[in-house]
């Protein structure tokens, strides 16, 4: 076997496939696509001049089962460190991250990572959503998008689903909302990251999409303008979950419908190299879906 040491990714990634046996399972844990799993199981192997799995289930050959053993014992060796008192200064990382979904999800969860990695410094920046507007030198960015992000390796953290939202008061005065027809009476406000097409579709409304009122580039402008009463705002609800949590806004129906869009988690190749950027990558998929 050649006497290079492989990338730590590629070790991870064996050591997970190898205990997953699960192409899908080993990149939601490694927080990488399966294609990036099965590229980093190649350049393992091609490294080490063995076959390390030997069918499609994914049992390990001879040579595979003993260079688990060793690359167990060096993780579990390496996770000891770095402890608080051996680092030498706090490791940075610089996340960019949208203004919406810093608010409603990442901000009332950050504590617990700040509290298990006091060794790294997190500086968050801001970025604009579908606009992809994002500081150069992030170590990780949180995109919402399509997910078809041909410059840099990402993850899906969440879908959601969208839903009129308004004050109490609106609906006091321009209700009542009981079909869906009833928004044409209504003030729409208006996005480019939630267009409301994809409501009247699902509706079977053949309404074009709104030209006038007003319009954000912020899902969080846009909920803190519908709570001033300014109109009707079609909202993810997971992002909108403060303001319905507290009655600045409410549901104009019962329904809701799949956002055409998702939430991603980009980085550029090798960035996941790097343990403080990994801690948060998957510190943060794991927050997302509890």
């Amino acid at each position: 076997m050649s006497s290079r040491i492989p990338p730590i990714q590629c070790l991870l990634t064996f050591e997970a496939l190898a205990r997953l046996r699960s192409v899908t399972q080993a990149a939601e844990e490694q927080c990488v696509t399966p294609s990036a799993v099965s590229h980093r199981v190649r350049q393992l192997e091609e490294l080490l001049g063995a076959k390390l799995f030997g069918r499609a289930d994914f049992s390990l050959t001879t040579e595979g089962s003993e260079y688990l053993a060793h690359v167990r014992e060096g993780l579990q060796s390496l996770q000891k460190f770095p402890s608080s008192e051996a680092v030498q200064g706090k490791r940075k990382l610089r996340v960019a991250v949208t203004p919406t979904f810093a608010r409603s999800i990442l901000m009332p969860r950050l504590k617990t990572f700040t509290d298990a990695y006091p060794e790294i410094d997190l500086t968050l920046q801001v970025s604009i959503p579908l606009l992809d507007v994002v500081a150069e030198d992030a170590d990780l960015t949180i995109r919402f998008g399509t997910g078809r992000y041909a410059d840099v390796e990402h993850v899906c953290l969440f879908k959601d689903k969208v839903t009129p939202l308004a004050s109490p008061a609106y609906i006091r005065e321009h209700g009542p909302f009981e079909a869906t027809q009833d928004l044409e009476k209504a003030k729409l406000l208006r996005s480019p990251l939630e267009p409301w097409r994809t409501w009247f579709a699902a509706h079977q409304l053949d309404w074009p999409e709104p030209l006038d009122g007003s319009s954000f580039n912020d899902i969080g402008l846009m909920c803190d303008a519908a709570a001033a009463g300014m109109g009707v705002a079609l909202v993810r609800l997971k992002l909108g979950a403060p303001w319905l949590a507290s009655g600045q806004l409410e549901r104009l129906f019962d329904e809701d419908i799949p956002s055409p869009h998702a939430h991603y988690l980009c980085w550029r190749t090798g960035a996941l190299d790097r343990w403080e950027v990994a801690a948060f990558a998957e510190w943060l998929k794991k927050a997302c879906i509890a």
